[in-house]
């Protein structure tokens, strides 16, 4: 796996790339990096050419300050720019959650570099208001106790409480990696997410094939919400995990990897 860094308004913004083949960008969460996706990447390298960035403030990749969704898809375009648009072909993106907005916001403004996307434990729904006093409740724990206590309280909730029973140690990893997190960060992914617009309009009008994978027991992403945007797409793929909560890449890491695998060779 090679490291590599560009420049977004004079920021460094890095990401990892590992494998050859049909590009594919896999694209992290709220509160996680590029290593998230580390089962993944041992799985698939072997057949795509696989591109981790760190968004900015998240892992390597330096903070741009008053970044919103929208500046997140002007990021992934520069990177596409940078490491895939050369070979002249198109992208795969799956995005994570919040990744999953930045997915949706890049598919809105340049659906031509895409030969797919996915939404992995996302939603094109905009916040609801009970969804946005949660996230200012966030910003305020944040503002008062730091990001890395807001962490601990809120990571174990991303997974099934069998998933916490079986693996405890992995889910203190997610909780001990959060330690590279400022609050400014943090803040400003909630702040982004509140103010992202409603984006079904994207599953309508792209032509191209669409990932959903839907954890049955997420709280972050409830079912019946993921499950109302799945007949949007004109070609929907849809596979549910019934035994994940929201980081399915963790908690079924065998099914989601096989998943991916179909998805992305059909392509």
């Amino acid at each position: 796996m090679q490291e590599k860094c560009f420049l977004f308004q004079n920021k460094n913004i890095c990401y990892n790339v590992s494998g050859s083949g049909q590009p594919v960008i896999l694209l992290h969460g709220f509160g996680e990096d590029g290593m998230v996706w580390q089962s993944q990447i041992e799985f698939l390298q072997n057949n795509f050419k696989l591109v981790m960035p760190d968004i900015p403030g998240s892992g390597q990749s330096e903070f741009v300050p008053n970044a919103t969704i929208e500046t997140y898809a002007e990021v992934i375009k520069e990177l596409i720019e940078i490491e895939i648009q050369k070979e002249k072909g198109e992208v795969v993106l799956i995005g994570h959650s919040m990744g999953g907005y930045v997915t949706l916001a890049f598919a809105e403004k340049y659906p031509r570099y895409l030969k797919s996307f996915g939404l992995f434990h996302s939603s094109a729904f905009a916040d609801p208001e009970e969804k946005i006093s949660t996230r200012k409740k966030a910003i305020n724990f944040i503002k008062e106790n730091g990001a890395f206590n807001f962490l601990k309280t809120s990571t174990p909730g991303l997974f099934t409480q069998r998933y916490k029973d079986q693996h405890p140690e992995k889910v203190e990893a997610l909780i001990e990696a959060g330690k590279q997190f400022s609050p400014e960060a943090l803040i400003q992914y909630y702040e982004a997410m509140i103010a992202r617009p409603d984006r079904t309009h994207v599953l309508t009008s792209f032509n191209k094939p669409v990932l959903f994978l839907i954890g049955e027991h997420d709280q972050a992403i409830p079912f019946e919400s993921s499950m109302r945007q799945c007949y949007l797409p004109a070609q929907s793929h849809v596979n549910i995990l019934r035994e994940s909560a929201h980081m399915g890449m963790w908690e079924e890491t065998e099914k989601s990897n096989t998943i991916l695998l179909d998805f992305l060779s059909v392509q």
